[in-house]
């Protein structure tokens, strides 16, 4: 992350909430984001959380995901065309690699739909709770 990205000055907290973003298996909660945080950076303020993910998305390092429940979620902007898996036993949101979709882009749909995007959610329980 760089001071002129962002045009503030660079501070360990918000180097920490970036890698904590940019080292999670799937895209984090703000919540989620804050106590990883803690880790690294004790006394960690909520309130500084949600302003840094302010300016990490006005600087283009991270986007927000949506799920369909409604519920808000942060992840690099780097991760390019990808969908996510929702354990619901642990509530975890894992990144997919692999896309179950094969419309492309621009492509069209039955009935005369014209595609330009999509986003998934796949749920179901993962790995580490399937046991």
């Amino acid at each position: 992350m760089t001071e002129t990205r962002l045009g503030q000055r660079k501070t360990k907290q918000r180097d920490t909430i970036l890698e904590v973003i940019r080292s999670a298996s799937g895209p984090l909660t703000v919540e989620e984001i804050h106590q990883r945080g803690q880790h690294d950076v004790p006394g960690l303020g909520i309130a500084t959380v949600y302003r840094t993910l302010k300016l990490l998305q006005e600087a283009g390092l991270i986007e927000t995901v949506i799920l369909p429940t409604g519920e808000t979620r942060y992840e690099p902007t780097e991760l390019g065309h990808h969908h996510h898996f929702h354990c619901r036993t642990c509530d975890v949101v894992f990144d997919l690699d692999a896309c179950p979709v094969e419309i492309p882009g621009g492509g069209s749909y039955p009935g005369g739909y014209i595609v330009e995007d999509h986003e998934i959610t796949l749920y179901g329980t993962c790995p580490a709770c399937h046991v």
